[in-house]
């Protein structure tokens, strides 16, 4: 063989043969890390938004007008994108499931916080359904008097979130803020979202509808709050963080609570509670974002959370992205067509999703789709319905493969619709 083949083909021999050896196999410890990492930096995020969300709505309440008001409910939109996508945290994180109701509850009865239509917002088996703390400095709570003179975010969350035990008495979070800033969207299953004017906010002969500095008061204090609150959770996903230090004490029980986010978030809430249910019922109320005509953009970024865990890959507001071993590298070890077919799946499901944005942001708003006699609508909600269940049954075969068990809660809209009507 001639010398400069010779020096050709080994150099060739060398440069290939990284590429032919197999990568081992992550450890569980190795995939938890990346989960969370993922976490710290999706929490991370939504702080850094829900901080740009706070300087806006300071300034709208400062000087309120149109564009002011404007501004803060763009700050909103943006700030639910990654704090969306942290969704899959939930359920199997007993810390995140046990926080998450200060953030991102509902439904709520918004009439607990500000004044609503007659004949609207009635709960027969809520006694504040409609106590409008902003009018009303003074409250009876269980048969107890109470102080609202003063609108702190101490008075939020200790005294009115869940004030009664009553879940729908939600005083803070994301939720509370929309209600806030866009009002109640009284359009039903027509077009047009929350009509709440800047006025609402003005300290003078401008006001209108009463209680302006309370009702600026309020939304001071819930985005101040909703801060404090993701301050915590970032804290529980650093080095020593709560959340990380439990599921590094047991990456075996670990692997099980990620697939058990997974599966849960797929099925039981948003194929089931937050999308099934809604379609059913043809009834607004049961949209995630209903004051502001968001809700295509939830179900998006959930969708997108479910698949980053999966993969084990992120990409954070400012670009840069997160990545590393992943349950993905451990179910295609154990059964590569069960992670293929996942994989797929999972795209399926975010291009379903991203059907419903499109649809939504070319003028047909979620709460239309879910209209009676909407056959087009019905099609794109049912499409994320059926590709987020199958999803579900890729997501328990890969459980399997991987020889683990989890428990993925249900919804009676999906298991059991009879019972939705009764």
């Amino acid at each position: 063989m001639p010398r400069m083949l010779k020096a050709y083909v080994a150099t060739t021999a060398l440069v290939c043969a990284p590429f032919m050896a197999q990568a081992a196999t992550p450890s569980p410890e190795d995939v938890i890390a990346t989960y969370a990492d993922i976490a710290q930096a999706g929490y991370e995020d939504s702080l850094s938004t829900a901080q740009a969300l706070q300087k806006a709505i300071d300034a709208f309440v400062e000087d309120p007008t149109q564009d002011t008001q404007d501004a803060a409910k763009a700050a909103w939109v943006a700030a639910r994108a990654p704090y969306q996508q942290t969704e899959a945290y939930r359920f199997g994180n007993a810390i995140v499931d046990e926080w998450e109701g200060r953030v991102n509850a509902w439904p709520l009865d918004e009439g607990l916080i500000d004044y609503v239509a007659p004949d609207t917002a009635v709960n027969e088996e809520n006694d504040l359904a409609q106590a409008n703390v902003i009018a009303n400095p003074d409250l009876s709570i269980g048969g107890q008097d109470v102080d609202a003179s003063e609108i702190t975010p101490a008075f939020l969350s200790d005294t009115l979130q869940e004030a009664e035990g009553i879940e729908s008495n939600v005083a803070t979070g994301y939720h509370a803020i929309e209600f806030l800033l866009w009002g109640q969207d009284l359009n039903g299953t027509g077009p047009g979202a929350g009509e709440r004017s800047y006025t609402d906010y003005l300290q003078d002969d401008g006001c209108t509808n009463g209680n302006c500095d309370r009702r600026a008061a309020y939304l001071t204090a819930a985005s101040a709050l909703l801060v404090d609150d993701l301050e915590e959770m970032v804290g529980n996903w650093t080095e020593d963080g709560a959340a990380r230090t439990a599921l590094a004490e047991d990456p075996e029980a670990g692997i099980k609570i990620i697939l058990t986010g997974m599966g849960s978030l797929s099925y039981g809430e948003l194929a089931g509670e937050r999308t099934k249910l809604g379609l059913m019922l043809h009834d607004p109320e049961e949209e995630h974002d209903c004051f502001s005509d968001m809700t295509h953009l939830s179900h998006y970024y959930d969708a997108m959370g479910i698949r980053n865990v999966y993969e084990g890959k992120y990409t954070r507001t400012d670009g840069q992205v997160v990545e590393g071993p992943s349950i993905s590298d451990l179910v295609a070890d154990a059964a590569p067509e069960v992670d293929t077919q996942l994989r797929a799946d999972l795209d399926a499901s975010v291009a379903a999703a991203a059907k419903i944005k499109t649809s939504a942001e070319n003028g047909m708003a979620y709460d239309q789709m879910i209209a009676v006699g909407n056959d087009d609508g019905a099609e794109l909600v049912e499409g994320l319905v059926d590709a987020l269940v199958t999803q579900t049954r890729g997501i328990e075969r890969a459980v399997a493969a991987l020889g683990s068990d989890i428990e993925v809660e249900g919804s009676d809209s999906l298991d059991n619709p009879d019972a939705v009507f009764q």
